[in-house]
């Protein structure tokens, strides 16, 4: 893990080196003060120099400026160069979920996702900015008070020195438990800004069923899990925290009491010694204080990197070593012997046989959950299959690169997702290299084009977040406006009409019987009159295929598409 981490600071060696030599000068810097405080007592305030002690003052003074003008390098070029790395790190994770399965994120809600992109890596940033800096501004400051408190006297140095080994023990006892805890609250975090995303996502369903009060019931238990691990963390880094404090504090009444008895002794030369050990004590003190807080940051900063490595540890969806890029499909699509399972020992789809020829239209019906929706998923090859081949013009799917092979296929779906950005961008989305005059062509043959130049901004016009400023029938068409800008060899409708109403319906089917032209058409519907003119209809069943036919084949079986077909007439007649 040390080494992903320390890769990001590559391209940043300029940077981190430069801020390295400013925290080394200001620790150098911070010896002067109880130098010069040393010589003053025993020397020039005695003999009343008063030259030397404003000569030696001023220079102080100096020394304290520049070492402002460090500490600003070091603040600001070191913040620049750990938001330079979180950047760095947001857009590999981000490059990384785009490579990701669909099977990624059917167990991972998107506000844990968001989290560890956002609250995670600034930790990380932090930790990658004052980690560095902390470590050697400290280390190189307990090493020189070492050497000078040495000069005054060695005995009571060692002694001071002799309560770090009880320090360092305290604070590896308690940093596991720290870690735990710090860990506990960050997944606490991701679980209130899941529930946040759901919550403010979901919100017009809230409103329209009056729900609001079970909302914030969810999110309190949430938020109550997030407020319990945070006392959990506090509670650790409050024992941390009081006993190495206690630990610190018992520094100055060593350096009290034995420097006043070495003094008394003769051990300390004068009473000048003395003061200078008290004032160079606090050197030593300063930076164990800063290490001791900085191992809080460090816990949230590991933590924070732990999560990010473990979604860069997820397998990203990979093609086979001698995978092939394809120009165009005729569209031949054949399934054979396919068996599915989204969990072990629960498959959704049973050995299921298809052959959906070039340019035919295949249309697949039957109850919920039958595997309908699996088969639309598994052409593009959105998910592994457990058995069996699925073949392309011959080809098998998993032997052509997914990019390519996604290139040939045009999905519509029930449940339309659009971007909050121009009706011309997101028809664009269906080929971004495409003219104009090709937006707007595409626009005339979903039958939007003119609904969108009644609008003040016609094609600028900006939709909404998920195209909240459309109605369900005006997205669909811009979605299938998408479609034909694609152009796609094979066309999947996945319930692309069931959630509208009968006349949106009619103008939709319009559009979408253009669409199907001269492609091979594989279509999920829920209302069989949508249907009844397809090739082929297949009923899927518990994930097997129960039969298959034409409308009126089917019909004349009387079987389980016989029985769909009169209850859903029966219900449209009522």
């Amino acid at each position: 893990m040390l080494k992903r981490f320390l890769a990001y600071y590559k391209p940043h060696k300029l940077i981190f080196s430069l801020d390295m030599i400013a925290s080394l000068l200001v620790s150098l810097i911070g010896i002067g003060y109880p130098i010069i405080t040393r010589t003053m007592l025993n020397d020039y305030i005695p003999n009343r120099n008063y030259r030397s002690i404003v000569i030696f003052g001023l220079g102080l003074l100096g020394l304290y400026f520049v070492r402002m003008l460090l500490n600003y390098f070091i603040q600001y070029y070191g913040h620049v160069m750990g938001v330079k790395m979180q950047a760095q790190m947001r857009s590999d994770m981000f490059r990384h979920l785009q490579r990701l399965s669909f099977g990624f994120y059917d167990k991972n809600e998107t506000g844990k996702i968001m989290s560890r992109m956002t609250n995670d890596l600034m930790d990380i940033s932090e930790l990658a900015h004052h980690g560095p800096e902390n470590l050697l501004i400290s280390s190189i400051s307990v090493i020189t008070s070492f050497i000078y408190l040495s000069t005054i006297n060695f005995y009571l140095t060692l002694i001071i020195f002799a309560c770090v080994p009880i320090l360092i023990f305290i604070a590896a006892k308690l940093r596991k438990k720290m870690h735990d805890a710090f860990k506990r609250s960050r997944q606490a975090t991701a679980v209130i800004n899941a529930s946040l995303e759901s919550s403010i996502s979901g919100i017009r369903v809230t409103k329209a069923y009056t729900n609001s009060k079970r909302e914030c019931e969810k999110f309190e238990i949430g938020n109550e899990e997030f407020t319990n691990s945070r006392k959990e963390a506090y509670s650790a880094m409050g024992q941390f925290h009081s006993m190495t404090s206690f630990i610190t504090d018992v520094f100055n009444v060593i350096v009290l009491i034995a420097g006043g008895l070495f003094l008394y002794s003769g051990a300390i030369a004068n009473f000048g010694d003395y003061s200078a050990f008290v004032v160079s004590v606090s050197m030593f003190i300063t930076p164990v204080m800063t290490l001791i807080n900085f191992t809080e940051q460090y816990q949230s900063g590991v933590t924070g990197f732990e999560r990010f490595i473990e979604i860069m540890d997820e397998e990203p969806e990979a093609d086979l070593p001698d995978a092939i890029d394809i120009d165009t499909v005729e569209g031949h699509i054949e399934f054979c012997g396919v068996s599915c399972e989204y969990d072990k020992d629960s498959e959704v789809l049973h050995n299921v046989d298809l052959d959906i020829e070039k340019g035919k239209t295949y249309a697949l019906v039957g109850p919920s959950g039958g595997g309908k929706t699996t088969i639309c998923h598994l052409i593009p090859n959105f998910y592994d299959i457990k058995n069996g081949t699925i073949k392309i013009d011959g080809r098998d799917i998993k032997t052509i690169t997914k990019e390519s092979l996604r290139r040939n296929i045009g999905i519509v779906q029930q449940d339309v997702f659009l971007f909050n950005a121009s009706l011309r961008d997101n028809i664009l989305y269906g080929r971004l290299d495409a003219t104009e005059d090709e937006v707007v062509e595409a626009a005339k043959r979903a039958n939007i084009h003119n609904y969108i130049m009644t609008l003040p901004e016609g094609y600028d016009t900006v939709i909404g977040e998920r195209g909240v400023r459309l109605s369900g029938g005006q997205k669909q068409r811009l979605s299938i406006a998408r479609v034909f800008l694609k152009n796609p060899s094979i066309l999947i409708l996945d319930e692309a009409t069931s959630a509208l109403d009968n006349a949106t319906e009619i103008l939709i089917q319009e559009a979408l019987d253009e669409l199907c032209r001269g492609r091979t058409t594989l279509v999920v519907a829920h209302r069989l009159s949508t249907i009844k003119n397809a090739d082929v209809i297949a009923v899927i069943s518990e994930g097997h295929i129960a039969e298959r036919g034409s409308h009126d084949e089917l019909l004349a079986k009387n079987g389980e598409y016989a029985e769909l077909y009169r209850k859903q007439f029966r219900e449209d007649n009522k």
